[in-house]
Formats: structure tokens, sequence, C-alpha cells
């Protein structure tokens, strides 16, 4: 059958957005089969995501102020830099924006809620424990992901998981305790790990259509809102001391909040949850790394075999 002019079979729009009638088009109409998207940007914005957002411990120990305060400020300094992100993304874009659609409520809902059990389990327990129970997010993205969205996952996936959450473990199973008195600073390690699974999935589905930018700017103010609220009524100095808290909250928002982040909202526009949410294990890597290079905190030859789990898990499990 001779080609249809002015028709690209490489695109539905030929069809009117319908599946037409099979046709066997000639040579010179051959369609082009469609080449499999690339993950190399987008792994590589959650790697780098991963490392700014590993930096966020050191610089809550440095910031001057309690931990709900300089949840706060992570958000609230980092407004006017994915403002500027926002307006240059959607520069020249003509069609109206809806603002705050409810996917991304629910964005800024999970990370405040995420945040303040963070800082919570911070201050009620051990920061490995608390740390060990927030990287059980992957595992609560797999099951919500199955019971809201019906997504199943491959064998790879189950097994890369496994192997990150031994891997977690053996990073931290020199600083890990296990006491009665800790056992609800442990709940609260836990609890953050289910709202960053939720962010997880929050964020995917609030990506559709939209900019990462836009996305990562609204749920950020909403965000700001909520843990101000939690700020003035748990905490009462707002502000750090010295210079040197200003800059480790100023470093917070802009690189551990703007640039973590927002290249992991990117990364989950062209990426599954559940891969990504293993990539992010790599954030305790980097949080061990720069807790020698920083702190003076050694390296164990059982946590350097946990980051090679870590890296196992995430190859395992990498997309297809």
């Amino acid at each position: 059958m001779p080609a249809l002019p002015g028709r690209d079979f490489r695109h539905p729009q030929a069809w009117g957005g319908e599946v037409g009638p099979v046709a066997v088009p000639s040579q010179q109409a051959r369609p082009v089969a469609a080449r499999p998207e690339s993950i190399a940007a987008p792994f590589a914005a959650l790697v780098i995501a991963a490392v700014a957002m590993g930096l966020s411990p050191i610089l809550v120990r440095l910031a001057e102020v309690g931990p709900f305060t300089s949840a706060f400020w992570r958000v609230t300094l980092a407004l006017p830099v994915l403002y500027g992100w926002m307006r240059i993304s959607e520069r020249g874009r003509t069609e109206p924006v809806r603002r705050f659609p409810r996917a991304t409520l629910w964005v800024g809902l999970a990370f405040a809620a995420d945040l303040f059990f963070w800082h919570l389990a911070i201050v009620t327990t051990t920061v490995a424990n608390a740390t060990l129970f927030a990287t059980t997010a992957p595992i609560w993205v797999v099951l919500f992901g199955w019971l809201m969205f019906r997504k199943r996952v491959s064998a790879g996936v189950l097994a890369g998981l496994g192997l990150c959450i031994l891997g977690g473990g053996a990073l931290l199973a020199q600083s890990l305790q296990a006491r009665v008195g800790t056992a609800l600073g442990d709940l609260f390690g836990l609890v953050t790990g289910v709202f960053f699974g939720l962010y997880f999935l929050a964020v995917q589905a609030a990506r559709k259509g939209r900019s990462a930018a836009r996305v990562t700017f609204e749920a950020t103010v909403i965000t700001a809102a909520l843990l101000l609220l939690v700020a003035l009524g748990l905490e009462h100095q707002l502000l750090p001391r010295t210079l040197h808290g200003v800059a480790a909250l100023v470093a917070m928002a802009w690189v551990s909040h703007a640039g973590g982040q927002g290249l992991l909202t990117v990364a989950l526009g062209h990426l599954p949850a559940t891969f990504s949410s293993l990539v992010i294990f790599l954030e305790a890597i980097a949080a061990a790394c720069l807790a020698w290079a920083i702190l003076g905190e050694p390296v164990t030859a059982i946590q350097a075999g946990g980051g090679l789990a870590i890296l196992a898990g995430i190859y395992i499990a990498r997309p297809r």
C-alpha cells in the first residue's frame, strides 16, 4: 500500500489519537521503531540528589537551632531559588498552568510529615537508629505502589531491595543500639520511612504533565507553611546565634533541598519510584563519606561492605 500523503506513521496523531487499520507501508514510509528513553541523565540526577541530601545530617548539627526550626529553614530559604528555577523553566509557556493541584498538595503534606518525624526521631533515638528505620522507604514504595496503583515489581527489584537494606544496615551496624528507652524514637524513624515512601509516589503522580520546578516549588510552599506552625509551637529560638549557623541553614536549603529534592523530582519524571527509592540509599554512603571527610568519623570494613552491597542492589534493580 503506498504511503498516505502528509501522514507520519511514527506519531499517534497521524491516526487522530486512535489506532487505525493495520497497514503495511512502503519502504519509503516504513515507521522507525521508538527508541527507549535513556536513563543516564535521570540516574545522574538521582546520584547527585542522594549526595546533596546526604549532607543534611551534618548541616543539622551545625545549624545552631532546634530540629524543627532547622527543618523549617531548610525549605523556606530554598523558596527563592526554586521560584527562580520555576520561572526559567516555564519561560515562553503560553498555556495556563493549574496551581497547587491535589497531587502536589499530597507531595507537600508527605514531605512535611517526613521531615517532622525524621527530626523527631533524631532527638528521641540515636541518629543511627533513626537513619536505619528511615531507609525502609523503598519497602513502603513497593507496598503502597501495589496497594494503591497495582504496580508489580520484578524479582530483580526485590533482590536489589534486599541487598540495599542489608547494605544500609551494615553501614550503620557498629553504631546501632537496641534499648527500651529509644523504642518510641525508633517508631518515629519507621514512620519517617513510611512518609518518605509516600513522598516518592506522590511526586511521581504530580510530575505527570507538570514541570519538576513547579512541583518542587509548590510542594515546598506547603511544607514550609506546615513546618512554620510546628516550629512556632514546639521551639522558641528561630534564629541561629552566629554566621556559621546561618551558613549551615543556607547550605541545607540550597544544596540539600533545592538541589537534592529538586533533582529527585526531575528524576521521578523519568524513572520508576521503586528504583529511585533504592538509589536514594546512596544518601547513606554519601553521609558516611562526608562524616569521614568533615567530622573525622572512621569508615570500617563492615561499612565499606555495606556500601558495596547497596551499589550491587541498585545495579540488579536497574530498569532494563
